[in-house]
């Protein structure tokens, strides 16, 4: 089960890739699809949140645009 971690609230797009960043930050960069050239931008920060990430942990971006974490499977 999942545990959100902070509420960012933002609103996912077609076609963007959204992610937590080394940072914390919730970024978002443009999805390649096949037979296209990618685009040389780097990943554009959402919403600033810091998050402070800890080992074991799967960070993510959870329906609602919200950060979560799941604890991960590993023996």
């Amino acid at each position: 089960m999942a545990q959100k971690i902070f509420k960012s609230g933002v609103k996912k797009e077609k076609g963007w890739l959204y992610f937590l960043d080394k940072k914390g930050n919730v970024s978002r960069a443009k999805m390649v699809r096949r037979g296209k050239k990618s685009p040389k931008k780097a990943p554009e920060v959402v919403c600033k949140c810091g998050v402070k990430r800890e080992d074991g942990w799967l960070y993510f971006i959870d329906k609602g645009g919200d950060v979560a974490r799941a604890k991960m499977a590993r023996r």
